[in-house]
């Protein structure tokens, strides 16, 4: 029985959006040491035609979650995308994380077979 699915999405979800909270943490920590306000920050893009890192961390987040949830065959946890904040984004993740701490290894065990339909730009897109 192997859990392929899972040992390689979860875990790696995991690590990546702990780095992130780590990486939010110092920019916070920085903006507020150089007096920097935060929004400049938060809004800040590589280049012109990306997100801004606000929009960027909750893609991340809407992603780890959404994917996981698909192929564990579970209902995706639907969050308001409100946040304003490093503290907001913090909390995100956290909510993230914890809801990656629930889905289990043997909820993937057909996950490569499972149909995931996906209709993005709709609003028929519910799973």
């Amino acid at each position: 029985m192997t859990h392929s699915m899972y040992t390689q999405s979860v875990p790696v979800f995991k690590q990546m959006l702990t780095a992130l909270k780590a990486i939010l943490a110092q920019a916070d920590a920085h903006a507020a040491e150089k007096n920097i306000e935060p929004d400049a920050l938060l809004q800040a893009r590589l280049f012109p035609d990306m997100f801004p890192l606000l929009k960027q961390v909750q893609v991340a987040s809407d992603f780890a979650r959404g994917i996981s949830a698909r192929l564990a065959g579970v209902e995706v946890p639907v969050y308001e995308g409100a946040e304003r904040s490093f503290a907001d984004l913090d909390a995100l993740l956290t909510r993230t994380l914890d809801f990656l701490d629930v889905v289990r290894p043997e909820q993937f065990e057909d996950s490569a077979t499972r149909e995931i339909l996906l209709r993005p730009g709709t609003p028929k897109e519910k799973s």
